[in-house]
């Protein structure tokens, strides 16, 4: 049981009771390309997963054959010399998406099959908390291919999970990387076959949903906030949000599971 946020349109979304958000890129049609009308559904579904209570996980995931295509190429190609105009406001709504799975407190899970590529795919991949993908995934940049630049963050999460040298291989260049290559570059959580992808996706999230809500989301925050932090200036940080924690009712439950030597129960209080 549940409840269906978003029914239909190009970005579905839907929540069940232990508090697991679905969202569901639906443009298939188009390989998930995303185009301004995507990406306003995208940042709304987004939003309404921050205004949920009680969300645990949100797990991202595509229509059809592929995650992802990255920008709707033939839309583009189709606005001539309206095209920067066009893009002013895709990007800066990518930019919003981007930002808004950041600020979630929940985990954000990419679930990947088919290609992944280009800002809206390849850079969302980049911006997940976590990323399961099929064997048969495949992962493109794209971007500089087009006469274009990275966007989605991947400007500064691409070289903090694969190091500079190989960030900029991988965004000049633009090498289509096997799910393989992938997880060794470090892009990638795991890599499950084809047909495991749904229930291997769904153990990452049981496992997520099954933890400390707080806990997890301030050890989230502090991860990516981290990237662009002095290690001096993030002690203090991290030393002031284990002392919030330790108040919480599911620290003390956590404490007694580990003395009692059972599983814990947390509630989110």
């Amino acid at each position: 049981m549940g409840e269906q946020l978003v029914g239909s349109g190009p970005v579905l979304l839907d929540v069940d009771d232990r508090g697991v958000a679905r969202l569901r890129l639906n443009r298939p049609e188009a390989s998930n390309g995303l185009d301004v009308v995507l990406l306003r559904a995208f940042h709304e579904a987004v939003m309404a997963c921050h205004a949920r209570p009680g969300l645990r996980v949100l797990v991202i995931t595509g229509e059809g054959k592929h995650f992802c295509a990255g920008g709707d190429v033939k839309t583009f190609a189709s606005k001539g010399t309206g095209l920067p105009d066009y893009l002013r406001e895709a990007t800066s709504r990518l930019q919003m998406v981007v930002q808004a799975l950041l600020a979630l407190p929940a985990p954000v899970v990419a679930s990947v099959h088919g290609f992944a590529a280009g800002g809206g795919g390849f850079g969302l991949v980049c911006a997940a908390d976590l990323v399961v993908a099929a064997e048969s995934a495949k992962f493109l940049g794209g971007a500089t291919r087009v006469g274009m630049a990275p966007d989605a963050g991947a400007t500064v999460t691409l070289p903090a999970l694969v190091g500079l040298r190989r960030a900029m291989e991988i965004a000049l260049t633009n090498p289509v990387l096997s799910a393989a290559e992938a997880l060794d570059a470090g892009i990638l959580t795991a890599v499950v076959p084809d047909d495991e992808l749904a229930a291997r996706t769904e153990e990452l999230v049981e496992r997520l949903a099954a933890g400390a809500p707080q806990a997890l989301a301030a050890t989230k925050r502090l991860l990516w906030s981290g990237l662009g932090a002095r290690v001096e200036a993030q002690l203090g940080e991290e030393a002031r949000t284990v002392a919030e924690l330790s108040g919480t009712a599911d620290a003390r439950e956590g404490l007694d599971a580990v003395i009692e030597r059972r599983a814990p129960r947390f509630t989110g209080e």
